[in-house]
């Protein structure tokens, strides 16, 4: 039996009342009838709704096939003011139930069977169908109450329904919404539930309208069920319905309950330790409902239901019992009537709505504890002032007089009729209903205070799901975020490329010369064309009366200077790219005698320009009249020539310079990324990654939008855009950057998790947790894909050891001829004390599994916050660090892991903050003593402390380890000038060799050439400073190596000029960078500069590169301090580079 209309207080509709809606039923044949009972003969049809008899069909025979055509026509009207409203339309279904008829005997009236009955969804009228045609399962009746109800339909019924507008217009479609309210269960239920046929479990909640009165979704008759089998998945949603008397037409056609994993849900115990409490109460004592009630809300009411949350998130559904006693016999049943209702064991379950208005968000489902109900409690949580009960109270006494199912044989009361009785009722009796509002005693309210409790002891929850068909907040469309984004990012056109180079600033020298002769040419035909073609030849005075004339004209309007402007650039290039002069002239006549001489080149490269432009012109004389820009070529600037070095080799420079706080040198290769490919994203992420590493974020920012600019659908540079809108305050942009790349890659972790971290800083705590659980479920199917793809693989493989290995000797040259081929020392350091090798390999296979930070495929981050600190590491965003790394701190599947503290180490470090950073890697090689990046990063930072002997020893057990460490090559790097400080070549050579194998570039060839030069190897360390020169000839000490052994080898020529080479760097290092002096050796570089031979510098050109960095970043130095001024951090090489000066002569011996 339903809730009477009254109830509601009006239709949640506000429509304004318009002329009624005929819905008319046509119900054309039923089939299979023969197997709901095989010898009937005459049935009728009979249709139902809303608790009223529409009609009977006529008796009609049923076929031997089993179908029996009825042709039965009928329909009810729908208004908004009427019993049938639209709300009744969303929640009430058509009932059809199929009659057998018995033969009609003299003295007995005609007996009426039930054989069958369906239902028919009226849902679809109010989609905006006018006419549907459904075939609606027939369920048999059960013919005795002791007989097993069959679940499974028997036949079926052909019905027609159809309107002759549609229930809802377009606009009221478009801005209503159905609500949908699924209450399946109450698990861990009080012992004191039983059974009984005198108790009514019910639930209740209030939907608010666009009226003054709420609308009460009661759901009754709950199920109770003793401890066995947990309930199956799916199964299907019943009907709000009690007259019923076929149990499988309860069944709402295709709405199932699907269920879900616990993590995914949006209410209470979604935490790992209640898993194993909600598995044991699924199987134990419970209340079943699986029902749905539905609502529909106009505009008005969907407006009022979002206020309601937005002003109080937490939302009351009411739990009780209500007891009835059986009915008297005799007149004493009559007595019974005016006896109240008993309710007991009231609670209330309070359901957190404030997830429907994240945008997108359509439905929310979960478990949700029941508590005992108190009037003050519940209105300090949900402002509601009254029980939901008081609403119901005429309702529960039609409960209690059992007049929840209409009989067959005669239509049931009318909705007014059972309304003026109910109300009736409720005027003669108001204080029979017993409710916890204190309208009873002190000692029923002592009473129901005491069965309240019993929910929190038994630790009772009820399963639920709430749904609408359209969310409150919209979800902004992929396409409005594209036009946002473009709208912040505007197209900047594609620049032409510019390639530098002696030849190519000529050229462009030539074409500007050309423009303007033309230009000129252009003058003087407009002033002096006239007298050429009146006069013929023109003698020399007339020729100079126009030159003067013309040379007025052109100072006088200015285009002279206009045209020295446009000229001025080209001869700048040319200075710079020809001659290579970049600095001041020391003196007056250094000055005069290079002008001079540019003066001549620049005349010469006049007079050729001019003489091409005449041969392409032909006959000056006709060709004055054309267009001046018909002489110069319309082509585009020649393609750049290829790179010498790569995109790779550039990145490689740039992170060395960073590791060695040359920020000006890594920031010009970063640019000199840029300039090879503007079209490159990874090219401009990186950089923007670099500025945000010096907080120079709106410099970032603009990388970062460089790289979005390229390709907008570019997930890593959205989500590395929407990082630096948070860190430039831009909050707005930021939702859109990171909500882009969420619906860009709905499977990216890193992009859920960054925007989960993103709500979280805007306090938008439901959207982050939804965000976070997402990501959540993609790492847990994520994992399970790769233990299953591992398993398939692997099969009884063992694991791959990865314990160091003990004997040093293994990397070391053979027949070194110095004490290089000393046993290493052992690690002595009490903070890295691990244990012997075999109580190490112990130690690993003891301690717990835990995520080592890029440490190899084998342990990979295994939440999701470790996956997006991977990530962000990566970027130096430092903010969004920290923050994720609180939250894997408070994770149940994280923690303090090794992987945690060496983050957390890396952050440190980047503040130079020593003894915090070196607490998190004590306490990360104590978890994981066998990761080598932790030895790595304790290396770095005893390197950067000074301390190179515990360096030295971290370093060494990073080489000894199987398996790599991320940053080997600064390993090598800084392990190999160690051991040239400790004049240690044989090791450094090797080690500077394994660099080279690793990830070549200048330094680790520099490096070899170094060693083998120590070691008198005077080949092999002259190829090695060969290919050094090759990727970087800028570097001053190159040059100074390839010069002692030029002079080493009796090539004086050769020597004299790799020193001018090394004094021409000197001179450009002057005005850039200084640097520490614990960086290690051959860390300068700038440009990439033109490739010299391989095998000897014979060929060698100067560096020409004009696009040096200016300004120094090591401040505080003193330019005539020890530290060297060519990059030489080797004394000794200073010194062979001065006795060579006195001994042949050349050079500043200042030097």
């Amino acid at each position: 039996m339903e809730v009477p209309a009254g109830l509601a207080g009006g239709s949640v509709s506000s429509a304004t009342a318009s002329q009624p809606t005929t819905v008319q039923i046509t119900v054309l044949k039923a089939q299979n009838l023969k197997t709901l009972r095989s010898d009937v003969l005459l049935t009728l049809v009979r249709a139902e709704y809303n608790g009223a008899v529409l009609g009977d069909s006529s008796k009609v025979e049923v076929m031997p096939d089993g179908t029996a055509d009825y042709n039965f026509t009928t329909s009810f009207e729908c208004s908004p003011d009427g019993p049938n409203s639209l709300d009744v339309i969303a929640q009430k279904p058509l009932l059809l139930t199929v009659v057998e008829m018995g033969q009609k005997d003299k003295k007995k009236q005609e007996k009426t069977v039930p054989l069958g009955q369906a239902v028919v969804d009226l849902l679809p009228l109010m989609q905006g169908e006018c006419s549907l045609k459904v075939s609606a399962p027939l369920y048999a009746v059960p013919a005795s109450p002791s007989e097993s109800p069959c679940l499974e339909a028997m036949g079926g019924l052909e019905v027609t329904v159809c309107t002759k507008e549609p229930l809802l217009s377009a606009k009221q479609f478009s801005s209503g919404s159905l609500l949908r309210v699924t209450l399946e269960a109450a698990y861990s239920v009080p012992e004191a539930f039983a059974t009984e046929s005198q108790q009514n479990y019910m639930a209740c909640l209030q939907v608010p309208a666009a009226g003054e009165k709420d609308l009460p979704l009661l759901f009754k008759n709950g199920i109770v069920k003793v401890d066995g089998e947990k309930e199956p998945l799916p199964r299907p949603k019943n009907w709000p319905l009690g007259n019923i008397l076929a149990p499988g037409a309860l069944s709402i056609p295709n709405s199932c309950i699907i269920g879900g994993s616990y993590e995914d849900e949006d209410g209470e115990l979604t935490k790992s330790e209640d898993r194993e409490f909600r598995i044991q109460a699924e199987s134990a004592k419970r209340i079943v409902w699986d029902m749905e009630r539905r609502c529909y809300l106009d505009a008005a009411a969907v407006a009022v239901l979002q206020r309601r949350i937005a002003e109080c998130r937490c939302w009351p559904v009411e739990l009780c019992r209500v007891s009835t006693a059986p009915p008297g016999k005799g007149k004493a049943g009559k007595a019974d009537k005016g006896d109240e209702a008993q309710i007991s064991f009231h609670g209330v379950a309070y359901v957190n709505m404030l997830p429907l208005l994240c945008p997108g968000v359509k439905e929310i489902r979960g478990a949700f504890r029941v508590f005992s109900y108190q009037d003050s409690e519940v209105f300090e949580k949900t402002k509601s002032q009254h029980s939901i009960f008081q609403e119901l109270r005429a309702h529960l006494n039609l409960i209690k007089e059992g007049l929840g199912t209409p009989s067959l044989s005669r239509p049931p009361p009318s909705k007014a009729q059972k309304e003026d009785k109910d109300s009736n009722r409720m005027l003669h009796n108001p204080s029979k209903i017993q409710l916890s509002d204190g309208t009873g005693g002190s000692e029923n309210i002592r009473t129901r205070s005491v069965d309240g409790q019993q929910y929190t002891e038994a630790g009772t929850f009820l399963v639920m799901e709430i749904k609408l068909d359209k969310a409150l907040v919209p979800k902004r469309l992929r396409e409005e975020l594209t036009r946002c984004i473009k709208e912040m990012i505007p197209s900047r056109p594609a620049l032409p490329a510019r390639t530098e180079g002696a030849k190519k600033v000529v050229e462009d020298y030539h074409k500007r010369v050309t423009s303007i002769a033309i230009a000129i040419l252009s003058e003087y035909h407009e002033r002096f064309g006239k007298q050429l073609s009146d006069h013929g030849a023109i003698d020399h005075e007339t020729l100079e009366e126009q030159k003067r004339q013309l040379n007025y004209e052109l100072n006088t309007s200015g285009k002279y200077f206009a045209f020295k402007e446009q000229l001025k650039y080209a001869v700048v290039k040319i200075v710079r790219e020809k001659y290579l002069k970049t600095t001041a002239f020391e003196t007056q006549e250094q000055l005069q005698a290079f002008l001079s001489e540019l003066y001549v080149y620049l005349v010469e490269q006049m007079h050729i320009a001019v003489n091409q432009a005449r041969r392409n012109l032909g006959d000056l004389g006709h060709d004055l009249t054309l267009d001046p820009g018909q002489l110069l070529s319309e082509e585009g600037a020649s393609p750049a020539p290829p790179s010498r070095t790569t995109q790779e080799q550039l990145w490689l420079f740039a992170h060395e310079a960073e590791a060695n706080k040359d920020y000006k040198l890594a920031s010009l290769y970063h640019q000199q990324r840029i300039a090879q490919d503007r079209r490159n994203i990874q090219s401009w992420l990186d950089y923007g990654a670099f500025c945000l590493l010096h907080e120079d974020t709106t410099k970032a920012q603009e990388c970062f939008q460089q790289a979005l600019s390229v390709d907008l659908q570019h997930v890593q540079s959205l989500l590395l855009c929407g990082i630096g809108a948070v860190m430039l305050q831009h909050y707005e942009d930021a939702e859109v950057f990171f909500e882009d790349a969420c619906c860009l890659e709905p499977s990216s972790i890193v992009a859920w998790t960054l925007s989960g971290l993103f709500y979280e800083l805007q306090n938008n705590n439901i959207q982050a947790e939804r965000n976070f659980r997402e990501a959540k479920k993609l790492l847990q199917a994520q994992l399970s894909e790769e233990r299953r793809i591992s398993d398939a693989s692997e099969g009884g493989k063992g694991k791959k050891d990865i314990s160091p290995r003990t004997d040093p000797e293994e990397f070391l040259p053979e027949g070194v001829p110095d004490s290089s081929a000393e046993k290493l020392p052992e690690v002595v350091e009490p903070a890295l004390a691990c244990v012997t090798s075999k109580e190490e390999t112990t130690a690993l296979e003891a301690a717990p599994e835990a995520p080592s930070l890029g440490s190899g495929p084998q342990q990979p981050p295994c939440t999701i916050f470790m996956k997006a600190v991977e990530f962000l590491m990566k970027v130096n965003a430092v903010q969004f660090v920290h923050q994720a790394l609180a939250h894997e701190l408070l994770s149940p599947h994280g923690g303090p892991t090794c992987a945690y503290h060496l983050a957390l180490a890396w952050t440190y470090l980047l503040q130079e903050d020593f003894p915090r950073c070196e607490e998190c890697l004590c306490e990360a090689i104590r978890i994981d003593c066998t990761n080598p990046n932790v030895w790595a990063q304790k290396g770095h930072l005893c390197y950067l402390k000074g301390d190179f002997d515990k360096a030295k020893e971290c370093y060494e057990r990073v080489v000894s380890f199987v398996e790599d460490a991320l940053d080997m090559h600064f390993v090598y790097l800084r392990l190999g000038s160690i051991y040239l400080e400790e004049r240690e070549y044989g090791r450094a050579k090797q080690i500077y060799l394994l660099a080279c194998d690793n990830s070549a570039s200048c330094l680790t060839w520099l490096g070899v050439g170094i060693a083998c030069y120590r070691l008198e190897l005077l080949v092999e360390a002259e190829d090695a400073l060969s290919e050094a020169n090759a990727l970087n000839n800028t570097n001053a000490e190159v040059w100074g190596y390839l010069a002692l052994i030029c002079l080493r080898g009796g090539r004086q020529l050769e020597a004299e000029q790799c020193y001018k080479y090394t004094v021409k760097v000197r001179v450009r290092s002057r005005s850039t960078n200084r640097w520490p002096r614990s960086l290690p050796c051959g860390v300068r570089g700038c440009g990439t500069g033109r490739s010299v031979s391989r095998r000897c510098p014979r060929s060698a050109e100067p560096p020409h590169s004009s696009s040096s960095p200016v300004g120094s970043v090591e401040r505080g130095l003193d330019p005539l301090s020890p530290s060297p001024q060519l990059g030489l951090r080797d004394q000794a090489l200073l010194r062979e580079i001065r006795a060579a000066q006195r001994r042949f002569g050349f050079g500043d011996p200042s030097l």
